[in-house]
């Protein structure tokens, strides 16, 4: 069986060989990363098996339970490790030619695989303080390729991005601190049993709990922590912005799951969290429907997403957890193959504005078709993997009792409308508008590279959406994870 370190071992072993390659040729750099995450895909589904079966237990440092650092391998944490991977390597791919070769490439390369070395270590570690480690990996590695390009805009993105997110890891820290002042051990599961079971957090617990999803909340882009998203997202490249968006903000969502559900069980302010989830979700929504930049539109329909996937995860239910997941899926694949299209018709129109890609549709099909899907599946379109997974999740709301609940799938359902009406305006005016006088020039379709990995995410959107039951069994597996606070312990500590 591999070994799960390997999963953190390898891509961090091939950032640092990067520059080692460079003294043979500068042009390895790009083919490092899809090598090293095409290991971590293969690792990842090969332990996938023994993992539904029984979650891992990986100690690191040969110390005995609870004073051992060590890896949670479980079904939550190797489907991220899945879909990271696997989200990674396409986008490695696509990079190959939308990175073009300057004295910056090699640097573009290491920080990509430090970016998902963290997301990956995140997911894997049960240790409090390992997750901050890697989660300041990832952020780090996120500031510095936010401003590759190197213009005002870009490190201006990248210093709001930096501020904002050196305050969050520092209540993270923070509320770090307390816990280990209060129980003296940082393993995830012997602080939950330290923790116990609370019919209401005492003042003492509430307090770190309250700094964990204030830090957290702002890499996962929650209102009113997101004000740097949309600045990043059409400062950084698309490949930057499609991993911000389909992996880092997902990864943030992940960590608060993990610190609310098995640490804490913090069951008495889940309504709290919904009616959060709710705001940020109509918030990003409306934001989106008022933007004129295509960029800044993705962005902000990411945190209404987001608002749409905690909303889900704090419902509380295993039927609401494992449509949260699927949501996560679907906003991964979906953002991710918009934004890549995106990139290319950025490229090639010289403009972010809508109005720049009239009649793209004639120009680049391949491209356009493969934004249309991606924005179908967002919308919740059948036969489109969104289409699953919104309606699982409104059907955990609805099995609810009360009026609050059936205002909140009303709400939801105006975020829908919302987000179908900014998308198919995009749509329009790629396949129906003329494009003027002045506009008609020869744009190319996107190299080979690129369609590539745009085909495949179309294809896995597509058949997911189809076959949903291809997924709904990990799904379930992952949320039964989240929701087992004990098992949890049980597995980790042997008692």
């Amino acid at each position: 069986m591999v070994n799960p370190a390997l999963l953190i071992a390898i891509p961090l072993g091939a950032a640092f060989s990067i520059p080692l390659f460079g003294f043979i040729s500068k042009k390895i750099a790009k083919f490092i990363p899809p090598i090293a995450l095409l290991f971590n895909l293969g690792a990842s589904i090969i332990l996938m098996p023994s993992v539904l079966r029984k979650p891992i237990v990986i100690s690191l440092g040969g110390f005995s339970p609870p004073f051992y650092i060590n890896l949670f391998v479980g079904p939550l944490g190797i489907l991220f490790s899945v879909i990271v991977s696997l989200i990674g390597f396409l986008v490695s791919i696509y990079a190959w030619n939308y990175i073009k070769s300057t004295n910056r490439e090699e640097r573009y390369h290491m920080l990509y695989l430090l970016l998902l070395t963290g997301a990956t270590g995140v997911v894997l570690t049960g240790d409090i303080f390992n997750l901050f480690v890697f989660y300041e990996i990832l952020c780090i590695s996120s500031y510095a390729l936010v401003s590759y390009f190197g213009n005002k805009a870009g490190i201006e993105s990248a210093s709001k991005y930096l501020i904002q997110g050196s305050v969050g890891s520092s209540l993270v820290l923070i509320a770090i601190g307390l816990l280990y002042g209060q129980f003296g051990t940082l393993n995830m599961a012997d602080i939950a049993r330290s923790v116990g079971v609370h019919q209401s957090v005492p003042v003492s617990l509430f307090i770190p709990l309250v700094l964990f999803i204030t830090g957290l909340g702002v890499e996962a882009a929650i209102f009113p922590l997101n004000s740097w998203l949309p600045d990043a997202h059409s400062s950084a490249p698309s490949t930057i912005s499609a991993i911000l968006s389909g992996i880092a903000i997902e990864v943030g969502i992940y960590a608060i799951a993990r610190v609310l559900f098995t640490i804490f069980g913090a069951f008495n302010i889940y309504l709290f969290l919904m009616l959060l989830g709710i705001l940020t979700l109509l918030i990003g929504e409306l934001s989106a429907f008022s933007q004129n930049n295509i960029k800044r539109i993705l962005a902000y329909s990411s945190i209404g997403q987001i608002g749409f996937i905690l909303f889900a995860i704090s419902t509380g239910t295993n039927q609401g957890i494992t449509g949260g997941l699927f949501q996560i899926a679907t906003h991964t694949f979906s953002k991710s193959l918009l934004f890549l299209a995106t990139g290319y018709m950025i490229v090639r129109t010289g403009s972010m504005e809508i109005s720049s890609l009239k009649g793209l549709g004639k120009k680049m099909p391949l491209t356009s078709l493969s934004f249309t899907i991606g924005a179908f599946s967002l919308i919740g379109f059948p036969p489109f993997m969104g289409f699953p997974s919104k309606f699982l999740i409104i059907k955990a709301v609805l099995s609810k009792q009360g009026i609050l609940f059936t205002v909140f799938v009303g709400l939801i359902l105006l975020g829908t409308v919302i987000e179908g009406a900014y998308f198919l305006k995009v749509i329009q005016t790629i396949y129906f508008k003329k494009e003027s006088e002045n506009d008609e020039k020869t744009i190319k379709e996107a190299p080979i590279t690129a369609l590539i990995p745009m085909f495949l995410l179309l294809a896995f959107i597509i058949f997911i959406g189809i076959y949903p039951g291809v997924i709904t069994g990990v799904l379930n597996s992952a949320a039964g994870e989240l929701l087992n606070r004990i098992g949890y312990i049980k597995t980790v500590l042997g008692s």
